[in-house]
């Protein structure tokens, strides 16, 4: 390690003595201080030694040279700057740990993210402390347990005073916001510091794992809580019916024994007060209210049709069973069956994930272990209330194998959970009745990320973190729910990320289209201006040419430059006004005035084409030439030399661009040639909120497209994919007229709305038609 890698010493020397440490442990602290300053040179140097690499990967990737000049550039300054950073983040480590020693424990807390607050946040501040806020979530996610050890064995060496959350001189706070602070007074540009960010979190932060059970067993070998435990604290609450005072809460598992009915882990009865349930009315919104009446629903259709399909198409568990069964299996037949899948399912998951699980052969497959493993094959049956559950988990999986939100490889990933999911279902009726049971959160979480970002190429990750999860559930699920929590977490973890990088994308689409429609706008203005000239007027080529393909351009220049009210736009008018008509006969005072603006002319049409760039000299004075030489010959009376004058004119670059978005403003309808109802229709878009979704449907296939905004001038309509991605430009008379014609909607609020909500609704309803109590829709 070079000299400049390594940690300075610290300049302040301080009596061990004054502080609050205890002296007996002075040389344990500073032999603490010295590891972790070590470690950190060392992999500080690591991300110095990438960056080369990696900002010469990026230049060969660069869309274009003024971008890839920008990584070598940011090499050589990022060499340069080196020394400096790192003396400024190992000065700004040693410096907290001082302050521990000292007693001068500042609290470094994380930047809160409120949306409210955001408009007043720089971008650029904004998307280091999330590059900041990230990395350190991500550490305190993965290193629970042995920061919560090292914060309170720290404290004991504090005399005993508490460190908060982000105190911990060695915590990822501290050493993230070090480095940040180490780049601040670099003038590196954003897309830079990203990638300084990432290299941090690559070499530095995700090496922390170790350097926490370093300082761990250092003070566990010099006798420093060598015995401490952790454990986290858990609510019974969230996933358990509410006990009694005087009996000990249970733990969090999902074990037979918390059924509530000794002999059977299925659906317990009714509440009492919800015996009185109208199985007519529509679906309860209170959860424990609409289990109740599914619990009835089911067992009504099971008398009347016990081979009849359900929600999906799917057979009744019922009907797989022996008819003159005379015994039921028992609790624990049933979860050792269960068992014995999700065992067979965790061996063959890297085949199977791919495809998805069908709800039918599930209960087949359920039906085979129970008869294999009986004691009385042939005479045994699925119980009534464990029928029930195994009927209603099966048919929320048929739902989301059916949901039209959810992306096929999503449905296919999710499916994969039946099998656990339906022993929590046996065991904890709390997965139907609670809308914080975290297998239920899990779920509802995962459904709703694929729903807003499972449909896009870009975002696949999102389908590896969903089979990540899945695979988790089935290979680590043995009855303790504690495992959901912590998945949620970490899943959350990766949507939010997810999440600020579509709401990036879609924030950079807008102000593109502002800026696009900024110029689409100052280019029709110009092309109304060029028409006035040209309109009436029987013009040659080659004036007729230049004004509409070359002078438009300039005029838009011109506008965006200076404004409609400033006289560099008044005079460019003016030299396009000037130029048509003397592309016209006039007569001989009219040709002396001619005369006379001629060099200004000019001199005014040079300045303009200087303006646009792509016109080299030679070519500005031929050009210019030739448009004199057709003046003269116009003047002449001879309009066959005009009409042979014929440059090359390049085609307008601006025109080029905008005119897609052009021809949809001129192809739009007028708003008086729409009907009554699209008229209406229109009225309504006009007040229609960003972050509607809509769905459009083309050549019979179908897309959800959010509105991200809509131009006050233009009036056209950005549409984003679920991705962030600018996918559509709609003005608004082509979108009143769209919806009139059944090919574009609103899409409903339900989408919003959590999956297994949205499922159990949608399986009420269908029971109530299959028992009769409410009518077929048409």
């Amino acid at each position: 390690m070079s000299n400049q890698d390594k940690p300075p010493v610290h300049p302040k020397v301080v009596s061990l003595a004054s502080r609050g440490i205890q002296p007996r442990f002075s040389d344990l602290v500073q032999s603490c201080r010295k590891l972790v300053m070590n470690r950190l040179a060392e992999h500080l140097s690591g991300v110095f030694g990438q960056v080369d690499d990696t900002l010469f990967e990026c230049a060969e990737k660069a869309e274009n040279n003024k971008v890839q000049t920008l990584f070598f550039d940011s090499m050589r300054e990022i060499r340069r700057q080196r020394p400096q950073i790192e003396r400024s983040y190992h000065q700004t480590i040693a410096n907290n740990f001082s302050d521990f020693l000292e007693g001068k424990l500042q609290t470094q807390t994380q930047a809160e993210l409120d949306p409210e607050q955001l408009a007043l946040v720089q971008n650029e501040d904004y998307e280091e402390t999330l590059q900041v806020t990230n990395m350190v979530s991500r550490v305190k996610a993965r290193c629970t347990q042995p920061l919560f050890a090292l914060e309170q064995r720290l404290a004991l060496l504090n005399n005993g005073q508490k460190l908060g959350e982000d105190s911990n001189p060695f915590g990822p706070q501290a050493i993230a916001q070090a480095f940040r602070d180490a780049l601040a007074p670099c003038p590196f540009p954003l897309q830079i510091k990203t990638i300084l960010y990432m290299l941090f979190d690559r070499h530095v932060m995700q090496s922390l794992d170790s350097l926490y059970g370093a300082l761990n067993q250092r003070l566990i070998d010099a006798g420093v809580l060598p015995n401490l435990k952790y454990s986290a604290q858990v609510n019974p609450s969230v996933s358990r019916p509410e006990t009694p005072k005087t009996e000990p809460a249970p733990a969090r598992t999902a074990s037979p024994g918390n059924t509530g009915n000794p002999g059977s882990p299925g659906i317990e009865p009714a509440e009492p007060a919800l015996l009185d349930l109208d199985l007519s009315a529509p679906p309860p919104s209170d959860p424990a209210a609409l289990f109740s009446g599914l619990s009835s629903l089911l067992g009504e259709h099971r008398q009347s049709s016990p081979d009849a399909p359900l929600l999906g198409g799917t057979r009744s568990i019922v009907s797989f069973s022996p008819r003159g069964a005379s015994r039921t299996y028992s609790a624990s037949e049933l979860l050792a069956a269960l068992n014995r899948m999700q065992q067979q399912s965790a061996h063959e998951l890297a085949q199977r994930l791919h495809k998805p699980q069908a709800v039918e052969g599930l209960k087949a497959d359920l039906q085979q272990q129970l008869e294999s493993h009986s004691s009385l094959p042939g005479d045994s049956k699925v119980s009534d209330q464990e029928a029930d559950v195994i009927d209603l988990v099966g048919m929320l999986f048929d739902f989301i194998l059916d949901d039209e939100n959810l992306p096929d490889s999503c449905k296919t990933a999710l499916s994969h959970l039946h099998t656990p999911y339906l022993k929590i279902a046996l065991q904890d009726k709390a997965l139907f009745t609670q809308h914080h049971h975290p297998a239920r959160r899990l779920l509802n979480t995962m459904a709703q990320a694929g729903v807003l970002y499972g449909n896009e190429g870009d975002e696949r990750g999102l389908l590896a973190k969903m089979q990540w999860v899945v695979e988790r559930v089935i290979h680590g699920f043995v009855g303790d729910l504690s495992l959901f929590d912590s998945l949620i977490e970490e899943f959350n973890e990766y949507v939010a990320t997810l999440r600020h990088k579509v709401e990036l994308r879609e924030r950079r689409a807008v102000e593109a289209a502002k800026g696009r429609d900024r110029l689409l706008g100052a280019r029709e203005q110009a092309l109304e201006v060029i028409q006035q000239c040209v309109g009436q007027r029987d013009l040659p080529a080659i004036i007729r040419n230049f004004l509409e393909l070359t002078w438009a351009d300039v005029l838009v220049f011109v506008l965006l430059r200076h404004g409609e009210q400033s006289a560099e736009w008044l005079r460019a008018c003016e030299v396009a006004e000037q130029l048509a008509r003397s592309g016209t006969p006039l007569g001989e005072a009219e040709v002396l005035q001619l005369q006379e603006q001629r060099v200004p002319m000019l001199a005014d049409l040079r300045k303009g084409l200087e303006l646009l760039g792509g016109y080299h000299e030679d070519g500005i004075r031929r050009l210019l030439q030739d448009l004199v030489a057709c003046q003269h010959a116009v003047q002449a009376k001879q309009p066959q030399l005009a009409a042979q004058l014929k440059p090359t004119l390049p085609e307008s670059p601006l025109g080029a661009m905008l005119g897609e978005d052009a021809d949809l403003v001129r192809q739009a309808p007028t708003r008086a040639k729409l009907s009554a109802r699209a008229q209406a229709l229109a009225r309504e878009l006009a007040d229609v909120e960003f972050g509607t979704w809509f769905e459009f449907v083309n050549d019979g296939q179908s897309r959800v497209l959010k509105l991200s905004w809509f131009s006050p001038t233009t009036h056209n309509y950005m549409f984003v994919d679920h991705s962030g991605q600018r996918v559509a430009i709609k003005p608004l008379n082509v979108l009143a007229s769209e919806m009139e014609k059944g090919l574009a909607r609103i899409v409903t609020p339900e989408r919003a709305t959590p999956l297994m909500d949205r499922a159990l609704t949608a399986i009420y309803r269908v029971l109530q038609r299959f028992t009769g109590r409410a009518a077929e829709p048409r």
